[in-house]
């Protein structure tokens, strides 16, 4: 590994990691939307992450092959993806998007979004976030220190 694959690794958890922090804040923001472009409630947005694996697995013959797992250079985010789950129904039969007839009368289509899930989603990505600028931090430190030991 390069002296530089390590900041370009947490540079990776860096971008994802922020990225998840401005979808959790748009969820927040849109908890209350009841209508959309696309028609009906705002849909929770999630990203989906997936490793980097850029470099060949080389293969060595003294590791067993249940071990050995290739050589990860970061993580990325695939995709973008809208929460499955169901929006929840609250009755509010003054409100102007409220379902006009039918079974359902009265009772308006909200957001799936669940506030105390999205501020412990936001807790994990900034912890994560932490964790990778520590490694940046440390990183530098030990590069420093190489530096001092060759100045001798």
């Amino acid at each position: 590994m390069g002296m530089f694959d390590s900041f370009n690794v947490a540079a990776t958890g860096l971008t994802s990691q922020r990225l998840r922090m401005d979808l959790i804040s748009g969820n927040i923001a849109n908890a209350g939307t009841t209508r959309t472009e696309e028609g009906g409630p705002y849909k929770r947005k999630r990203a989906i992450f997936a490793p980097i694996n850029i470099r060949p697995n080389y293969k060595s013959p003294f590791v067993p092959e249940r071990i050995e797992h290739g050589i990860g250079t970061g993580v990325r985010v695939l995709k973008i993806e809208d929460d499955k789950n169901p929006s929840r129904l609250v009755y509010d039969p003054e409100h102007p998007d409220a379902i006009k007839t039918g079974p359902k009368k009265g009772y308006v289509e909200m957001p799936n979004v669940n506030i105390v899930t999205e501020m412990t989603d936001l807790i994990s990505a900034s912890r994560s976030y932490e964790a990778n600028v520590m490694m940046v931090n440390n990183s530098k430190t030990m590069f420093n220190k190489a530096l001092e030991i060759g100045k001798g």
